[in-house]
């Protein structure tokens, strides 16, 4: 997959200008590519836009959510709260005055990754389930994808860490259903519960 022109030609179609959008995919691709990135990197990006290409039929506002997917984690640290907000707001400062989208819906979009709650607009559902799909990995790859969450934590010890962690997949066991879309439900429901389920037994044993 060439993330970089999937993002040119998303750029020029939503009104940036050709020389606009080097610069800016430059500032992208930095962001993604520190070092303290060990999941919510350019692979994360490239499994979002995957998901994003399988259902992009199903969306009314496709630009908006292939924009979001690009800067949801645009700011990312594991010791702030507002990574969501500061991106959705340096999402909307990169664009041109006139351009081709809907600012309001890119900006729910992308503070709506922050709690993965429920939207009435049935296009940040799927984005959400886009997000959250590396909950339906087969084990070995769920048991990668937890191992590098924690490295990015890892600035906090083992006693702070473990029920942090739990606690915040128990929200998601808590809910009637973690996905948010009928056709990710009928899908994965029961992979990721069932992935969850294992890794809280490995955090609270």
């Amino acid at each position: 997959m060439d993330l970089m022109k999937i993002y040119t030609d998303l750029l020029l179609n939503i009104g940036f200008k050709e020389n606009e959008i080097q610069q800016n995919w430059t500032d992208l691709e930095k962001a993604y590519s520190k070092k303290s990135r060990h999941y919510h990197n350019l692979t994360h990006l490239k499994e979002m836009i995957e998901s994003f290409e399988s259902y992009h039929n199903q969306l009314k506002s496709p630009n908006e959510i292939l924009f979001s997917i690009f800067y949801h984690d645009f700011v990312y640290s594991s010791s702030r709260k507002d990574n969501e907000l500061k991106s959705a707001e340096f999402a909307l400062s990169i664009l041109p005055e006139n351009a081709k989208l809907d600012k309001q819906l890119v900006f729910d979009a992308i503070c709506a990754t922050q709690l993965h709650a429920h939207n009435s607009i049935e296009d940040i559902n799927w984005l959400i389930d886009f997000d959250l799909k590396i909950l339906t990995k087969d084990w070995y790859d769920y048991k990668i994808y937890f191992e590098q969450i924690r490295k990015e934590y890892r600035i906090y010890p083992n006693f702070l860490y473990k029920p942090g962690r739990a606690k915040a997949l128990k929200h998601f066991l808590e809910n009637e259903f973690i996905f948010k879309t009928n056709e990710f439900r009928g899908l994965y429901e029961k992979k990721a519960r069932t992935n969850i389920e294992k890794e809280i037994s490995l955090l609270t044993t």
